[in-house]
């Protein structure tokens, strides 16, 4: 007896978390083939307020721009990129509260959240844990038979989603046993 199944299918949110600008896309995993399905970009620098009241206003911004996202393309889970410390730690901690955002629009709207380093997100997509961002962009443009480059924040956020469907190790096979992380990468 033969059944022909439809191969199962998800629709994934990736987000590349800013303060300024959050990048976010949507693809959705049949069996083995991805499909984009939307893209794009949270701006909150436009946001017009008190200055003590900046970062709230940018934080409100972010989740409710994500609560439209998610209630528009119902997607069944989320990956993020994770937040190593960098040179300047008040910039680590805005897009900390960037990052915490996102992650609670995702959750308050009961979805799995999936978090990767950008080491981990640049292995699967191009193969290489130090790639550039035009060689991220050039990959999603290819893996998702895009018509053009995405913008960067875009392209990151895609970049996440198909690291996910890759089940994190995506082209790369990125293999971490054995190994320590310093400065944000592994040795």
């Amino acid at each position: 007896m033969h059944t022909d199944s439809a191969p199962a299918s998800i629709k994934i949110l990736g987000i590349d978390p800013g303060l300024r600008l959050t990048g976010f896309g949507v693809i959705e995993k049949r069996g083995e083939k991805l499909h984009y399905i939307a893209s794009g970009t949270i701006k909150t620098e436009r946001v017009k307020t008190d200055e003590r009241e900046l970062l709230p206003a940018r934080i409100k911004v972010i989740v409710d721009s994500l609560f439209e996202v998610i209630d528009s393309y119902q997607p069944q889970e989320v990956a993020i990129e994770k937040v190593f410390v960098n040179v300047n730690p008040q910039s680590t901690l805005l897009l900390g509260q960037a990052r915490g955002a996102a992650i609670s629009a995702a959750v308050i709207r009961n979805l799995k959240v999936a978090e990767y380093t950008a080491l981990q997100v640049k292995q699967s997509v191009v193969g290489n844990g130090h790639a550039q961002k035009q060689q991220v962009q050039e990959m999603v443009k290819r893996l998702l038979l895009l018509p053009g480059l995405p913008q960067p924040d875009s392209a990151d956020a895609l970049a996440c989603a198909i690291c996910h469907a890759h089940g994190g190790q995506g082209l790369g096979h990125l293999a971490t046993a054995g190994f320590r992380v310093r400065g944000g990468r592994l040795i």
